[in-house]
This record gives C-alpha cells, sequence and structure tokens, in this order.
C-alpha cells in the first residue's frame, strides 16, 4: 500500500555532476525508483516529455536556458508535476519567480539530505 503514495521517478536538473549524483543517493535512499538526469535544457526537455516524472530537482543557472523557463513549460505540460528549484543564487526575485511560476519549494546550495527528503516526507507515508 505504502508504494502506491511513493514518488515513482524524479528528474535531475543541473550543469553540475556532483549535484546531480548528491541528489540521486538522497532520491534513491528514499525509494524513488527511476531517476533521470539531465544537464542542460534540452535534455531536461526530452525527458520530461518522455518520463512525465513526478518530481523534478531543476537548476536556475543551465547553461542553454534559465530554469525558470523551464519551469513554467514543466507546469503547462504536467501541472501536476512537484518543482523543485535548486540553485545557488538565492535571491528574492528568483525565490519569488519560482513560487509564482508553481514550484513547490526553493532549495539552495550547498543543501542537506535531510532538506530534500523533507520536501519527499508528505509522499513518503
Amino acid at each position: 500500500m505504502q508504494a502506491k503514495s511513493l514518488p515513482q521517478s524524479a528528474l535531475l536538473v543541473d550543469d553540475v555532476s556532483s549535484v546531480r549524483q548528491y541528489l540521486r543517493q538522497i532520491l534513491q535512499q528514499a525509494g524513488v525508483e527511476h531517476i533521470f538526469e539531465a544537464s542542460d535544457g534540452a535534455s531536461a526537455a526530452r525527458l520530461f516529455n518522455e518520463h512525465k516524472p513526478h518530481w523534478v530537482f531543476l537548476d536556475i543557472q543551465l547553461p542553454d536556458i534559465n530554469g525558470q523557463v523551464l519551469l513554467q513549460r514543466f507546469k503547462q505540460l504536467d501541472a501536476q508535476s512537484q518543482i523543485v528549484m535548486v540553485t545557488a543564487f538565492s535571491s528574492v526575485d528568483n525565490l519569488k519567480e519560482a513560487i509564482a511560476g508553481g514550484a513547490k519549494a526553493f532549495v539552495v546550495k550547498p543543501f542537506s539530505a535531510e532538506r530534500i527528503i523533507s520536501l519527499l516526507q508528505p509522499q513518503l507515508h
């Protein structure tokens, strides 16, 4: 019964591979079964369309597009997707834009495993 409420898939979008790797480890330990990774916006858009992940961890600063633009696109494609903006640039404007765009949360790098787990927690019961 618990498996039904567990988030089954996640897309990690960050141009820094160590950030994706850290997120992957956290999510795997939390029981997320399918994890997809993208290092740029074009790959992220393709993977999002293909897999319709339940969770997206989305960096704002990507080499080919602003993550805020992707947030809007993803929410148009799937309003139910839980999108968490992840950034090292924690400006008030970035935060306001992310929340206005439909982001579930805003996480500042460096982040802790506890912070990520706290976002997933309602889904883990």
